[in-house]
């Protein structure tokens, strides 16, 4: 008898070590083995979603803007371009988002406004990271993401500076936010200050227009009387129909011709500019009394500008005729 239980205990054991390694053996293949690894990779998906490394797919309409914008305005050919790379080639980079503060079950964009733009208008989900993000941290990552792209212009960045300060954001984290010190920071804060906020809005973002020709325009707006007439100028629609470079540096010629005091006669006998009725061409004239100089810009420049100059002779002579009867009058 005892050596029946015994020898039954012996049986026991064996068949239960013999499951063992069958259930084990089955477990490293087939469905179950692809079900453990599914797990695994959800726990380290979880895991990642929670740190912020792993891109999801978001629907557009769940996504609100940044609490703090950072362009003036924004590149339409630009954006349609990128638009049709996303289209044809589909999201190569994702966007940054975090949990909405006030919004249960929606986003806000820290970056990338203009790929989740393109998103929504092509009518498919947008790749983004999820990261809980506090203000500051998503004010400080929104700003170096678009200082290291550097495709924002000095007087956005100046701007989006302003609009951080009047927050209430230290100066400290503003600096992190642009990757700039304390001296440009204070250049910063100073044109925007300085410049009526009118002409910087008629002006726009101005990408080629560097720190050192808006602070030549802080100077000159500096005297009242001088920052009066910028307004009067910036308020022309010719005016407007340039682009922000353009528009720039008209302000600028016309009120340093104003400063040093040479122009006696009222604008726009000595300067100014002229677009037809269909806004196809847009000239701008200055003339100083010794020269007198002629600048064509839009679709149809380059026809005009070559027309005048096949015509020149002709022209000349027209000019000659007037002149004469002006004297006879």
């Amino acid at each position: 008898m005892a050596r029946k239980n015994l020898l039954a205990n012996v049986t026991a054991h064996l068949t239960s070590a013999a499951d063992r390694e069958i259930r084990s053996d089955y477990t490293n293949r087939g469905a179950s083995r692809s079900m453990m690894l599914s797990i695994e990779e959800m726990a380290e998906n979880a895991k990642k979603m929670i740190a912020g490394e792993t891109v999801v797919s978001l629907d557009p309409a769940l996504l609100d803007e940044s609490f703090v914008a950072d362009r003036v305005e924004d590149d339409e050919e630009e954006f349609a371009s990128l638009k049709q790379g996303i289209e044809s080639e589909g999201q190569l980079q994702p966007i940054l988002v975090r949990p909405h503060p006030d919004t249960g079950g929606r986003f806000m964009i820290v970056f990338g406004h203009r790929r989740a733009r393109a998103a929504r208008e092509l009518g498919i989900p947008v790749l983004a990271v999820v990261k809980n993000l506090e203000a500051i941290a998503h004010i400080v990552a929104q700003g170096q993401e678009n200082s290291r792209r550097a495709n924002l212009s000095f007087i956005e960045k100046a701007l989006f500076a302003t609009k951080l300060l009047s927050m209430g954001q230290s100066k400290e984290t503003i600096r992190s936010a642009l990757s700039i010190d304390d001296t440009l920071l204070s250049r910063m804060l100073s044109v925007v200050e300085t410049v009526p906020a009118q002409v910087i809005e008629a002006i726009g973002a101005a990408k080629s227009v560097g720190r050192d020709r808006w602070e030549e325009l802080k100077k000159l707006v500096a005297n009242p009387k001088v920052a009066e007439r910028a307004c009067d100028l910036v308020n022309a629609e010719a005016f407007r129909s340039q682009d922000g470079a353009s528009r720039f540096n008209q302000l600028l010629s016309e009120l340093k011709q104003a400063g040093k005091g040479r122009r006696k006669k009222p604008r726009e006998e000595g300067a100014g500019v002229w677009s037809p009725d269909d806004q196809a061409l847009s000239a701008s004239y200055q003339n100083t009394g010794k020269t007198f100089t002629l600048s064509l810009k839009s679709t149809n420049a380059s026809e005009f500008g070559h027309f005048i100059s096949s015509n020149l002779e002709s022209l000349y002579r027209d000019f000659k005729d007037w002149k004469v009867r002006q004297q006879g009058e």
